[in-house]
This record gives C-alpha cells, structure tokens and sequence, in this order.
C-alpha cells in the first residue's frame, strides 16, 4: 500500500511539473507548420525545428497546418482549441500571410488592412487576456529572383500590417520578411534552392518525378529561419531568453 501511494504521489508530481512548464504556441502556416513522414519528407516547416533551440523547460506546441491563413484557422476552430489549454506566462508565435493573399479561396483571403488586421488584433488580445505573451511574425520571404537576379517581393502590404499591428499595440516584433529576404541574398540566386525544395526528375525518392518550389523550406532553410527567430527573440523579448540554450 506504502508503495502504491509513494508511486501515485510520484506520478502526480510529474504530471503536474509537467503541465506547469512554458507552453510556445505556433499558430500559421505551412512554412511554420510540422510536415508529415519527417523522416523521408524533405520539406520542414521552420517551427518543426524549433525545439532544438529551446531547453526543456519550454515545449514547443506547432498548431499552424498548411494552407490555413489568419482566417480560415479562426473558422476551423483550431485558434479555440488553442485557447482551451493557453496558460498565464505562454507564448504565442503568430505568423499568418502566405495564404491570406489568395483571393480566389474566399474561406482564406483577407484584406490585409481590414480583416487580416482585425484577426491580428483578435489573436494578441485573446492571448493576453489569458494572460500569454503574444509575438507577431511577419511571413517568411519567397526565393522570387527576377531575370536580373533581383530578389522581388510577393507578400504586400501584409508584413507592414504586421508591422503596424505590432506598434499600436505594443506587441513584439520579429520581422522574418526582412531577415529571410537577407538571408536568401547571403547564399544568392543559384544556392538559395538549398533552402528550399529544388530537385530534378529521380533525384529524390519522395520527389521520384522532380520538385521544384520556392516557397517552403528545406531541412536547412527550416533551421536557418529558426536560427534567425531565435536571434530576434533574444533582442526583443527578454522574458523568453532563459529558455533558450546557449
């Protein structure tokens, strides 16, 4: 019996340092988002990666899924579901955009300056309303060069509302728009496809007829964004430093 109580005391105890450890919620998409079969599937979400960065004392919880844009994860439910287990002192990543600009898929675009605003205030005010820590994230660029080798913007005015949404509301910043276009310059035109998913017709089992897509990451473009994640949150939000490793 003594050892029977000793071991349910034992488990309560476990369970409950568990649920008291700091929870990072993503929330985004399928540049964020955890990819299927992660051990044959080369394509990986930059938030896939992120534990790796982060000591056991804070969990990485990716709820972002692809194609879902900053209104279309409100209406699948999927921001409630994050809501019923968001704790005092969490975090939540927020990186919506790729998919909000698709006006042909009325269930995912937004205006960026009405709706997708409107849904960035919701997340940071919810989030602090259950007492978290909301950190906005503008999208990760796309390897757009031009025939003069000119990296060009797909995304608009949405990083800036981002940006704005950050400001006036006195929400941390991280601006993977810009980092990530630096970084696509750093490795220039040619290597760059590294990052992403380029390969040619049996070069890879998963892509047995070739792939080639400048919007998602690969193994090593995901840990380089998270690297750069990692860097800014040190910046701007001091709270979450003691969870990062050295």
């Amino acid at each position: 019996m003594t050892k029977h109580f000793i071991f349910i005391i034992s488990l309560a105890f476990t369970l409950s340092c568990s649920a008291q450890k700091t929870t990072i919620y993503l929330i985004g998409d399928s540049t964020m988002a955890n990819k299927k079969n992660p051990e044959h599937n080369p394509e990986h979400g930059w938030g896939q990666v992120l534990q790796d960065y982060f000591t056991n004392d804070a969990v990485i919880d990716n709820r972002a899924v692809n194609g879902r844009s900053s209104k279309s994860f409100i209406g699948e439910g999927r921001w409630d579901s994050v809501l019923e287990t968001l704790k005092k002192d969490d975090y939540v990543f927020i990186q919506f955009g790729h998919n909000d600009q698709k006006f042909k898929s009325p269930d995912r675009y937004t205006n960026p300056h009405t709706t997708y605003r409107h849904n960035l205030i919701k997340y940071v005010n919810e989030t602090r309303e259950k007492g978290a820590i909301p950190v906005l994230f503008s999208s990760i660029t796309r390897r757009n060069f031009n025939e003069h080798g000119v990296l060009v913007d797909t995304h608009g005015e949405y990083p800036l509302e981002v940006r704005l949404v950050a400001q006036e509301y006195n929400v941390p910043f991280i601006d993977l728009q810009y980092l990530t276009e630096v970084l696509e310059l750093s490795y220039g035109e040619e290597a760059s496809k590294k990052l992403h998913l380029h390969f040619a017709p049996g070069e890879h089992p998963y892509y047995k007829k070739g792939k080639e897509d400048n919007t998602h990451l690969s193994n090593l473009g995901a840990n380089e964004v998270a690297k750069l994640a990692i860097v800014s949150l040190k910046e701007k939000v001091a709270s979450i430093k003691k969870y990062i490793k050295d």
